[in-house]
């Protein structure tokens, strides 16, 4: 039974799984002291990776404030923002990502709540992707946090077994960046996604393909992917609660009942997933939004808040060198009913004037002054190519001109900064 060694050094990193059979090991590794080991009958075969940054926002801020190593930690904003991360120790108190921050507070009084940094964060996601990168160029990122790797046939290059190399790639970012990583292995990405998720932090879990249907089997049909909360209804309301329950119906069954949908939930109950792990690709959608101190009813106010945040999906689409398909408008209302209102555009745009302008449109319809919101965003959709975006046209006089003058604007912020240059719409209203 291949065995994994020198598997994360003598800090205690965790390597465990699914597919662990842990009964048949030394207590320790001979050669490095280790008291976690893993050994399974396709550990040397499994080549599919996905690798996560544990509490990622929380964790880089412990690191740079040592000081905060055992007290529960909150990345986010105000009493009416939402937690963008939080530690294990905040965990441990029911916090979770996502949750409005009043909610979050009672739960873990003594937390220290710390404003995002986003730079900083991109910083070291960025020097995470490289070191994945020095193993293998298919590296297909998520988010600033999470990716897919293929290390199929690296180990004629690398002189090591995939397994062997994500151990030693785990232990070289916690000693280079400070930071821990959980890694998921399998033989495709949905479970390297299920397995990075399921030995949590440091952790490395192995799901093969022997006990892939067996594991599966028990495991409610919210893990399986793009099965969200509306599909679980869906699917409890025929009797579904449990994804063996879908892998012992007929694929043509489920296929009559769910469309296309029902076809892949066959595949992925037994455990196949023919997806590869892709570099090139996108993001699917670019947004930014904001949290208001107080609920806004007053459309005009609405709509000043949106040019900002055009302003910043635009900057963002112009780096990435894409291009928006759509323009989505997002609210939440003060009773955290969710809406999102979008508009698919003639012509692929980049310009932070035509995405306010939709999003003004689609706010016409949304705001009657008399609903209040909580929170307003804006995203850019269906996402093209930047060489798409905002061609000359046969009535290219008032559009030459928006785009001489954003591009004017864009240079002088590049060279004088941010806040170089302002549109009188950006401007407090008084």
């Amino acid at each position: 039974m291949p065995r994994l060694r020198r598997a994360l050094g003598g800090a205690g990193h965790g390597i465990g799984g699914a597919g662990a059979v842990l009964g048949a090991l030394p207590e320790r590794c001979a050669e490095c002291g280790s008291p976690r080991l893993v050994g399974h009958p396709e550990l040397a075969d499994l080549a599919i990776a996905h690798l996560d940054c544990d509490a990622f926002y929380a964790t880089v801020e412990k690191r740079d404030r040592p000081e905060l190593a055992e007290l529960p930690v909150i990345v986010g904003g105000g009493t009416r923002g939402v937690v963008l991360a939080c530690c294990y120790v905040a965990r441990l108190y029911g916090v979770r990502s996502a949750m409005p921050m009043f909610k979050a507070l009672p739960l873990c009084p003594d937390a220290v709540v710390i404003r995002p940094d986003m730079a900083k964060y991109r910083e070291v996601g960025r020097a995470v992707r490289a070191e994945m990168q020095a193993l293998s160029p298919l590296v297909e990122p998520l988010s600033i946090d999470e990716a897919f790797l293929d290390l199929a046939g690296t180990k004629a290059l690398h002189g090591a077994a995939p397994a062997q190399l994500l151990a030693a790639l785990a232990l070289r970012i916690e000693n280079s960046l400070g930071i821990t990583v959980s890694v998921g292995l399998s033989y495709n990405k949905f479970l390297a996604k299920l397995a990075s998720d399921l030995d949590k932090p440091r952790g490395f879990a192995v799901i093969g393909r022997a006990e892939a249907v067996s594991f599966l089997a028990d495991k409610p049909v919210g893990w399986l992917w793009g099965v969200g909360s509306a599909m679980q209804r869906r699917l409890a309301a025929d009797g579904i609660m449990r994804i063996g329950q879908l892998a012992a119906l007929d694929p043509r069954d489920l296929a009559t009942r769910y469309g296309r949908l029902g076809l892949r939930l066959a595949q992925l109950a037994q455990g196949e997933d023919d997806r590869r792990v892709d570099p090139e690709g996108r993001a699917r959608s670019i947004s930014a939004e904001t949290t208001f101190a107080r609920d806004e009813a007053e459309p005009q106010a609405l709509a000043r808040v949106l040019w900002p945040l055009c302003e910043k999906v635009s900057a963002r689409l112009k780096q990435s060198a894409l291009a928006a398909g759509t323009v989505t408008l997002k609210l939440k209302t003060a009773d955290f009913r969710l809406r999102t209102r979008s508009r698919r555009l003639a012509d692929p745009t980049q310009l932070a004037d035509t995405l306010y302008r939709t999003a003004c449109h689609l706010l016409t319809a949304e705001a009657d002054g008399a609903t209040r919101f909580r929170l307003i965003g804006v995203g850019a959709d269906g996402l093209l190519d930047s060489t798409t975006a905002d061609l000359p046209t046969l009535f290219d006089r008032e559009d030459g001109r928006k785009r001489h003058l954003e591009a004017a604007i864009d240079d002088i912020r590049r060279r004088h900064g941010d806040a170089a240059v302002q549109r009188g719409r950006a401007l407090p209203e008084n």
